[in-house]
């Protein structure tokens, strides 16, 4: 199937309108954290795009952001149009926690969400992430805190558990909304299993039964409209978080929008509406660090918008060996001569999947 294709699937069940606490979001659909992409200008696109109800920051260490850390700074970075914001936060010191919630709510974010759910092990291994899954009362006093230290709504985003032999995602979100957490976010697997196997959609129905009125949020896996109606359907969850599937298709939060609204949706985008894409958010990346420090930073998302556009191996090598801002403007010179392999600049392109991390999780 190639991105033009656009199957028509019923419209998702009515769902009432997401809130997350008092902040009521214009979509059902939003924007993963996602560590090493979803900075300042992958969110500005989107936006732009249009059909993203919240978007969260890549996860946010509480002890660099309070400390005034560059990186920590650069993650929480943002600016007008980028909103509703949530920042992601991470570590398992209570008034550290504490005070970096206090501190963003200060910036005048709209959202905190604490990570329980990265299964990296530099995260686990010091108590955060996922490994806070196995500590359920410390867990759910430092949560507590964090809620009652702020007036902005606190979600919470996690797997369904350490493994399978401890699948506690649905105690979490019960106690949560007894606490006073505005929203869970489910990632249909466990630390255990990483990102291989597939989403476990039961796993992430329990948790929905488990909780009586705050919002599920379904995660994992979601790359199409297709992918998106099952989530709904068999789980009973009331919104979507997606990370990788929006790398791959800036476009689906409005295909989404479009979908739910009329049971159709535009197409993605295609080699020339890629294109102004790339350019533009390039310029948003030099316009958040500078001309010499846009490049490196800038390498990894290229490497995607460049294989989706079917830009030939040796021009996507080319950019990514560029040693300054004007070489890379020459490459993409002759990238824009060229074309796609296809030659057609206005057409499908191929379906692109972005790969998950693989390998034993304890090396990741």
């Amino acid at each position: 199937m190639t991105f033009l294709e656009s199957p028509n699937y019923p419209a998702p069940p009515r769902l009432p309108p997401v809130f997350y606490g008092k902040l009521a979001l214009s979509s059902r659909y939003l924007l993963s954290p996602l560590a090493g992409f979803t900075n300042l200008p992958f969110r500005r696109i989107v936006r732009e795009i249009g059909g993203v109800g919240l978007a969260t920051t890549d996860l946010v260490n509480a002890r660099s952001l309070l400390a005034n850390a560059p990186k920590a700074q650069e993650l929480v970075a943002t600016c007008p149009g980028d909103e509703p914001l949530a920042v992601q936060i991470f570590g398992s010191e209570p008034e550290m926690m504490v005070d970096a919630a206090r501190l963003l709510e200060s910036r005048g974010v709209a959202s905190i969400d604490i990570n329980m759910g990265c299964p990296v092990n530099k995260v686990t291994k010091n108590g955060s992430g996922a490994s806070m899954m196995c500590r359920r009362d410390d867990t759910i006093e430092l949560v507590e805190r964090i809620v009652q230290a702020v007036s902005i709504p606190v979600s919470v985003k996690m797997r369904l558990g350490w493994d399978d032999k401890q699948i506690t995602a649905p105690e979490f979100a019960r106690a949560f909304e007894q606490i006073g957490v505005a929203a869970v976010a489910i990632h249909g697997r466990t630390r255990a299993q990483g990102f291989s196997g597939r989403v476990n959609l039961d796993g992430i129905r329990a948790v929905v039964e488990a909780v009586k009125s705050i919002p599920v949020v379904g995660n994992g896996d979601v790359r199409t409209i297709a992918d998106a109606d099952r989530m709904f359907r068999e789980t009973g969850c009331r919104a979507l978080s997606i990370g990788r599937g929006a790398l791959a298709n800036p476009w689906i939060f409005r295909q989404l929008v479009q979908w739910e609204a009329t049971g159709t949706y535009d197409p993605p985008g295609t080699f020339n509406d890629r294109l102004a894409l790339f350019r533009r958010q390039f310029t948003y990346v030099v316009e958040l660090r500078g001309p010499d420090r846009a490049l490196p930073f800038f390498r990894k998302m290229a490497h995607w918008y460049l294989k989706s556009m079917q830009v030939t191996a040796r021009l996507r090598n080319a950019f990514q060996q560029s040693k300054s801002f004007d070489q890379a403007e020459a490459v993409l010179a002759e990238i824009i001569e060229q074309g796609p392999l296809s030659g057609n600049r206005t057409g499908a392109l191929p379906e692109m999947t972005i790969p998950v991390p693989s390998g034993p999780v304890e090396h990741w």
